[in-house]
């Protein structure tokens, strides 16, 4: 079959099935399984696909038309100008999360010990990293399976070297004293995740979504103990939901942080809090 009669294809299989971007997914699935470039479609529309790949792209198609993620078919997703390797063990990378890496990136941070609490796939201690000189990090998640992604990661990044990942829960296994912490955790209400949309409720892993109640249980528990693995000046970056701006802020405040600031997304919605540990525990 040609490369456009697939695609007009695909894009039909996806429209009907209810993919929003229906066009966009189905042209990216049929790049990934015949290795050609975005220009394709358009300069060579009649270029011959050969029956393997047509089978295999509609296998993709298939499982995407159950709403299973594009980035869980093809095992990648962009994050910081890296790609990184994903699968349904962890979160997909959201440009959402770039806010809190680039946030700790406006102030120098080469040569600092990083600690990454809720690690998932690594992408934000890995991405710090790569964009630092000699700065090493320490990342915590209670998956062992998405840890195994994480280390994935750090491989391709030919960061294995400066970065260790360890089975956690939350702060456990934590040691020793951090110049940045970081940390994604699970912050979605338990009733709203139903409302979700099906590619997230329906295949990303519960474990890093659910937030409690209220949402803010992993704040408290991680706030409870940041203490003990923070010195004066370390500073702390929390991504939160979009209504979770105020109650962090207290939260850390609370627990010793000054300069507590709320930073908003390119959306206009609230998505990460900072700021310094100020109660001195050397």
């Amino acid at each position: 079959m040609r490369y456009g009669d697939l695609y007009r294809r695909g894009e039909k299989i996806l429209s009907e099935a209810g993919i929003e971007e229906a066009a966009v997914d189905a042209r990216l699935l049929l790049e990934f399984v015949t290795g050609q470039e975005r220009n394709t479609l358009f300069a060579h529309p009649d270029l011959e696909v050969s029956q393997d790949n047509g089978a295999k792209y509609e296998e993709y198609l298939a499982k995407r038309a159950k709403r299973v993620p594009l980035q869980y078919i093809t095992r990648r997703q962009s994050f910081m100008g890296l790609s990184f390797s994903v699968n349904e063990n962890v979160l997909i990378p959201r440009q959402d999360t770039e806010i809190l890496v680039e946030e700790v990136m406006r102030e120098p941070f080469d040569g600092s010990r990083i600690l990454d609490i809720c690690s998932g796939s690594g992408c934000i201690l890995l991405s710090l990293l790569h964009y630092s000189n000699d700065s090493i990090g320490v990342g915590l998640e209670i998956s062992p399976k998405a840890i195994e992604i994480a280390e994935e990661n750090a491989a391709l990044l030919e960061l294995k070297e400066r970065a260790i990942f360890l089975e956690s829960d939350l702060l456990e296994k934590a040691e020793g004293k951090f110049d940045i912490i970081v940390a994604n955790p699970p912050y979605i209400k338990t009733d709203v995740i139903k409302e979700l949309m099906p590619e997230v409720k329906n295949h990303e892993p519960v474990l890093a979504l659910d937030g409690g109640e209220d949402g803010l249980l992993y704040y408290e528990e991680i706030l409870s103990g940041i203490g003990a693995f923070a010195k004066g000046g370390t500073r702390l970056y929390f991504e939160i939901g979009y209504d979770q701006g105020e109650a962090v802020s207290r939260l850390m405040k609370d627990s010793g942080f000054a300069e507590v600031k709320v930073i908003q997304d390119y959306a206009g919605l609230d998505r990460v809090v900072c700021g310094r540990f100020t109660c001195l525990t050397d």
